[in-house]
């Protein structure tokens, strides 16, 4: 919202020593966003002067139209001026910079020759000279507006200050200088005049034509319809040049009078208006719902399809204007409209905000309904347009129409000491009081106070808002900074340190840690390969999604660590290694008629529990990916590829951090390779796959051929983990070392002919080692050479050889029950 200072100054006493700077600060400690403090005709340097034109000279001999024209500027003589623009004529009043002037970027002018005339001075436009972006024509001012040779200055308002203001959605009173003057001056704690409060009586109805009728079909969408008629306005009546530059200092453009009031209006007081041609009307108007298959061209000319949710202005012939968004085209104001059914209305929020994005559609008015506008102002605004039509166009009023739903009045209670409890700080009951009826609230009560927010703070509607009105007005500034204090033993869970502890060790390989959206479509899950039936479809769908491509929520990280890893690929990071920890989502979530416990009281076990049932899964999961090359080609040798080796290590340091022992066994999964995928089990149950990724993935998703990934389910490993980790038990004794090469059938696992050498090797193992895989001539066909590094320790004393034998036969033996034999 753009609002230059002077029209504040209208209506708030701020002192005079203080700057728009001064009330942007002001503003800014109220909790408004003042972006930016601009001034009007920022870099103009030099007088500007209002001229005449006295004849106009088409000069035709040069590739584009140019005029030379004679300006009366107020001297014994006329100034000749070269000018291209086309929008004006003899008669009119312009605004001319002298030689000597400079305007905005640091541009004189100068008396030059060109196009075979000297041009004394310039014809200027409102972006010449700094004053707005209209640069389709030079500036015409109203007939009387001055004299030639007056300063134009003070009539174009150049040097006034204007803020602009970023609104957030809940303060759309905001949005008008009523509402930004109202927050001026509580925060200077001086008068305030309401312009709403300004309107005077409008005459009485000429009776020349009964006002137009008016009705409202759905009382809930729109509580409040009014429609006043006026006839007989001069249509060729200029905007006066105040209104002009306030439309403009405030980022609208002047179309003609009728609707620059309708604008003007809005600006001042924050009702939207609609001013429809009477002589394009049939019969009364009335607000309904568009029929199916309606369609209706609004004034942008875009023939828009209606949905029967939509909620529009009617007359006999259908629908002339989407209800608070956008009038239509067959009714629009024309330059030579005389005759004018002024529309104001209050139209519910959410109707219009589900409209406007059905239609994606965003105008003036919507943005004001969509955040709540004031209840009762409609027919005080509709006067005050009325009022300067009649008084400015010469209409004449024929009345109003109206029809009204009753109003519910709401009340809230607050402890008087409330605010002072959430902000901390020493703030009395009178404070309180004073601020919210400087807000507008009717403030009753003692210890309690009883609070009837106004009208045009739909906002207001629980303790809490109440208490953020008297905070912000107090001052953020003054809330005293507290550091909180931590009650003892009260740190992070468990499970929180184990996942920090998890992050740790991933970063310590090598892996940067990433967070990505956890939104994915059918495609995503396509590109892995999983089945139509693979639980990892299965999760929730979006109501809303912000890409309807990726409408549901992720069954693993996988997809959206790829996913990442597929952007910096694109982007030349080909050597990756990332790794994120977050939630997946398993299962539906939702029910037709889900519980809604009230606010009052902790919800019940039985409650809680039916709330509980309606969420999906959400386990904690951690994942990674490898792609490219681990180390570089360099003078130390060629560039060595990641495989599937160290996905599966990159999933064991996870599990040995955390204390768990885990066998990493082979197996398939949907995305990864059929022959280099590793199932990662904890006590005979699955926690997660690692391995080389299946090449039509890697395919699919242009990533390096081999690249390889891991994800595990980390809920899963954290209830694994022991609550406390035994620390590691240390011998002074020597260690004792022995080797163990096995013969074994290829249909043996490694994984499993480990696990029987550690069991079989007893308490005295201290470690074991895969050191060599050897198939070739020197073992059967059909068999593997597996060879192991034992170390064998006591805690408490040195290994004699018998005992360092037993344990290497026992290891001997128990890899006999999987049919392998001493190489």
């Amino acid at each position: 919202m753009r609002i230059p200072v002077s029209w504040i100054r209208e209506l708030v006493t701020v002192p005079a020593d203080q700057s728009g700077r001064d009330i942007a600060h002001r503003l800014i400690n109220a909790g408004l966003e003042v972006e930016t403090v601009d001034t009007v005709g920022e870099g103009l340097r030099g007088p500007i002067v209002i001229g005449r034109v006295l004849e106009i000279e088409e000069l035709t001999e040069f590739k584009k139209p140019i005029r030379w024209c004679q300006v009366d500027v107020g001297e014994a003589s006329p100034r000749g001026i070269i000018c291209g623009a086309r929008n004006f004529a003899v008669g009119d009043l312009v605004v001319v910079a002298p030689p000597g002037t400079t305007l905005p970027g640091d541009f004189t002018i100068t008396a030059r020759e060109t196009y075979g005339h000297v041009s004394d001075g310039m014809i200027c436009s409102e972006r010449e000279l700094g004053l707005g972006d209209d640069h389709g024509g030079i500036i015409v001012l109203p007939p009387n507006t001055a004299n030639p040779g007056a300063d134009a200055a003070p009539i174009l308002g150049v040097g006034d200050e204007v803020l602009d203001i970023a609104i957030t959605p809940d303060r759309g009173y905001a949005l008008s200088a009523r509402g930004i003057a109202r927050e001026v001056a509580i925060a200077y704690g001086v008068h305030f005049t309401d312009p709403a409060h300004r309107i005077e009586t409008l005459p009485a109805p000429a009776g020349e034509r009964a006002p137009l009728g008016c009705a409202s079909d759905d009382l809930e969408a729109c509580p409040l319809f009014t429609l006043r008629t006026i006839t007989g306005i001069d249509p060729s009546v200029p905007t006066p040049q105040w209104m002009v530059n306030r439309l403009r200092d405030c980022g609208m453009r002047s179309v003609s009078f009728a609707v620059d009031v309708t604008n003007y209006v809005m600006l001042e007081l924050g009702q939207p208006l609609h001013a429809f041609d009477l002589d394009a009307l049939q019969g009364p108007i009335r607000v309904g719902r568009a029929k199916p298959g309606e369609h209706l061209e609004t004034i942008d000319h875009v023939d828009r399809t209606l949905s029967t949710d939509d909620l529009t202005i009617r007359d006999d012939r259908g629908a002339i204007g989407l209800a608070g968004v956008m009038g239509g085209a067959h009714s629009e104001i024309g330059d030579t409209s005389r005759n004018i059914a002024l529309e104001a209305a209050y139209f519910a929020s959410p109707v219009i905000a589900r409209m406007g994005r059905r239609h994606r559609l965003s105008s003036e008015a919507s943005r004001r309904f969509e955040r709540g506008i004031d209840r009762v102002l409609a027919p005080i605004a509709s006067a005050r347009a009325a009022e300067l039509l009649v008084d400015l166009a010469g209409g004449h009023y024929q009345g109003m129409t109206a029809v009204e739903a009753p109003m519910d009045v709401p009340t809230i209670e607050m402890s008087a000491d409330l605010p002072a409890q959430v902000a901390g700080m020493p703030i009395d009951r009178f404070t309180s009081t004073s601020i919210l009826q400087a807000v507008g609230c009717d403030v009753t009560g003692g210890d309690v106070l009883t609070v009837t927010p106004p009208s045009w703070r739909p906002d207001l509607r629980e303790p809490s808002d109440l208490v953020e009105e008297v905070v912000r007005i107090v001052g953020y500034d003054h809330l005293p900074s507290t550091l909180p204090t931590a009650p003892a033993g009260h740190g992070l869970t468990h499970a929180q340190r184990l996942r920090r502890r998890v992050g740790t060790t991933l970063a310590a390989r090598g892996l940067v840690e990433v967070l990505t959206y956890p939104f994915v479509g059918d495609v995503d899950a396509d590109a892995l390969r999983l089945a139509g039936d693979d639980p990892r479809r299965a999760t929730p769908r979006l109501a809303n999604p912000l890409s309807e491509e990726q409408p549901a929520l992720r069954g693993a990280l996988l997809p959206t660590l790829l996913a990442a890893a597929q952007r910096n690929v694109g982007r030349g990071l080909t050597d990756i290694a990332i790794f994120e920890i977050g939630s997946v989502f398993l299962g539906s979530a939702g029910a037709d008629d889900p519980p809604r416990p009230g606010v009052s009281a902790r919800p019940t076990d039985t409650q809680w529990a039916s709330l509980e049932a309606l969420l999906p899964q959400q386990p904690m999961h951690v994942a990674a990916v490898w792609s490219g090359m681990r180390t570089p080609k360099g003078w130390w040798g060629p560039a060595q590829p990641f495989t599937w080796a160290d996905a599966v290590a990159g999933a064991m340091s996870v599990l040995d951090t955390c204390g768990v022992h885990a066998l990493a066994q082979q197996a398939t999964d949907a995305p990864f390779h059929p022959g280099r995928c590793a199932a990662i089990t904890v006590d005979d149950s699955v926690i997660g796959y690692a391995g080389e990724l299946h090449p039509s993935v890697v395919e699919a998703l242009g990533l390096a051929r081999g690249t390889c990934a891991m994800e595990l389910d980390l809920d899963a490993v954290v209830k694994a983990t022991p609550a406390v980790r035994p620390a590691p038990v240390f011998s002074t004794h020597p260690v004792a070392k022995e080797d163990l090469a096995l013969v074994v059938a290829d249909g043996v696992s490694v994984a499993a002919l480990e696990q029987a050498v550690r069991t079989g090797a007893g308490d005295l193992l201290e470690e074991i080692t895969v050191f060599d895989v050897y198939r070739g001539d020197q073992v059967p066909a059909g068999h593997t050479s597996v060879a192991f590094a034992l170390r064998f320790r006591a805690p408490d004393r040195t290994l004699a050889a018998e005992e360092i034998a037993r344990a290497r036969q026992g290891a001997i033996d128990a890899a006999a029950a999987l049919g392998a034999r001493l190489r």
